[in-house]
């Protein structure tokens, strides 16, 4: 009688499983085939053609065991259907360990900007400067003739000269020099009493009113400050650091300008973008200074500290494989503004996020497409004592006076540069909390966007 019971509960938690099993496979292929019809849409929408087909042809075929499993009520199939999603899902979700020290945090050294490429590029031949700094750094010379031999960055001879687009980062570029007057300015005798609370409840969403992306506050460190001007009339001259905060902000760069790169639609988004987030940080700082207080914006060409690493150490992203701030929305695809200031703005500690760090190790997608093969494809190496990656960046200058733009090819592939949508961001989701995942994503990016994906063609209105 005993036994009798037992068994019928058993048939009965198994019928209950095989009934469960079952509802779960529908349930399945109605999400995967509503998953990748929405895919299908996005990549349509991106017009991007391959990737849409491939989305496509998986919601017809990936739906179908789960499908056939329910209609026919094949119990058993159903069963081992639903163990592997369940299974599956376990391996995603399962906190893997990843190594916290891909690369250091701190540099040991401050950055000489007479030694950026900018700053080499600006240097007049047969100058005083110019001798000068090639009598101290003889090294440097041969690799900077073979930038100067090139056409230029906006030239008429470069590969992609484009008149009327080249002719819009000039006048950009022009604008952006004529705020370099304003970057400091008069500070009002009469301080005002603000809270530290208060000035951060008002000034994240004045600046995003402004137009900035993302907005986050640091305490300024050494490392943070150039210790030599390499640019204008006070190239050579001392940085002394002014200020101990530092409002660090993003512009976004728009997808449809990136895509085409090293066409010349990247050079216009650059330049434009650099005009946006020169006049925002202009705007903080005269803000700052109306109140009583020091502050300094810092804008392309008129530069006293390294703006990527400020952004970082505000918590705005990571420095990716390519040297760039890599954002954990929009990726590379932003330029970056900051403003310092003697204001005691409120800060946080800043919370590593080392998942992009993980994803830039094992990714390798930026370094593969680049055209002069400046980015490198190994792990983060010890340099200066501190391990990080490091581009070339006198191949990669060489090729932007090669090209006549700013190249952008690292932009325009990495996967974090693709649009905000929901299909974009549940993978930076996934990238985020799943080590597995990580794996997985830039194979996946590869099979619907292609490994080295063609550059996009122009927006038809520069065409």
């Amino acid at each position: 009688m005993i036994h009798t019971n037992i068994n019928h509960k058993q048939l009965l938690a198994m019928a209950y499983l095989f009934n469960l099993s079952t509802l779960f496979c529908f349930i399945c292929s109605l999400a995967f085939l509503v998953i990748f019809l929405y895919s299908t849409y996005i990549f349509y929408i991106e017009n991007e053609k391959k990737a849409a087909l491939i989305a496509l042809l998986i919601s017809t075929l990936l739906p179908i065991p789960y499908f056939v499993a329910w209609y026919y009520n094949y119990n058993i199939l159903a069963l081992i259907l639903f163990a592997d999603i369940i299974l599956t899902g376990l391996l995603f979700i399962y906190p893997f360990k990843t190594s916290d020290t891909i690369c250091d945090e701190t540099p040991l050294n401050k950055v000489d900007e007479r030694d950026v490429m900018f700053s080499r590029n600006e240097l007049e031949v047969g100058s005083e400067n110019y001798k000068t700094y090639y009598k101290q750094h003889p090294e440097k010379k041969v690799l900077d003739d073979a930038f100067r031999r090139e056409a230029g960055l906006g030239s008429e001879k470069a590969i992609f000269n484009h008149t009327l687009a080249f002719a819009a980062a000039h006048a950009s570029f022009f604008t952006v020099g004529q705020f370099k007057k304003v970057v400091d300015g008069q500070v009002n005798p009469e301080k005002k009493k603000i809270s530290s609370k208060d000035m951060g409840i008002f000034l994240k969403p004045w600046a995003k009113k402004l137009g900035a992306l993302d907005v986050d506050f640091c305490k300024l460190k050494d490392y943070h400050w150039y210790s030599y001007k390499g640019r204008g009339n006070e190239y050579g001259d001392i940085i002394n650091n002014p200020h101990s905060y530092a409002i660090a902000f993003t512009v976004e760069m728009t997808e449809g300008m990136v895509k085409a790169a090293p066409q010349s639609s990247i050079i216009m988004e650059s330049a434009q973008q650099y005009l946006d987030s020169g006049r925002v940080a202009i705007q903080i700082a005269e803000f700052l200074r109306h109140l009583g207080y020091s502050a300094r914006a810092h804008i392309d060409g008129n530069y006293q500290v390294i703006c990527p690493l400020v952004a970082r150490d505000a918590g705005l992203g990571e420095i990716g494989r390519m040297g760039l701030l890599m954002t954990p929305k929009q990726g590379p695809r932003v330029r970056v503004g900051v403003v310092t200031t003697d204001f005691p703005l409120e800060t946080r500690d800043r919370k590593k996020l080392n998942y992009m760090l993980d994803f830039c190790l094992h990714c390798k997608k930026c370094a593969e497409v680049c055209p002069s093969k400046s980015i490198s494809l190994e792990d983060p190496k010890m340099i200066d004592g501190v391990k990080r990656w490091q581009i070339n960046s006198e191949s990669c200058f060489t090729y932007w006076c090669k090209a006549g733009t700013d190249c952008g090819r690292c932009l325009a592939t990495c996967p974090f540069s693709h649009p905000d949508n929901l299909l974009h961001n549940a993978i930076r989701f996934g990238i985020k909390y799943s080590p597995l995942f990580r794996r997985i994503a830039a194979p996946l990016d590869n099979l619907f966007y292609g490994r080295k994906p063609k550059p996009k063609k122009l927006p038809k209105w520069i065409r």
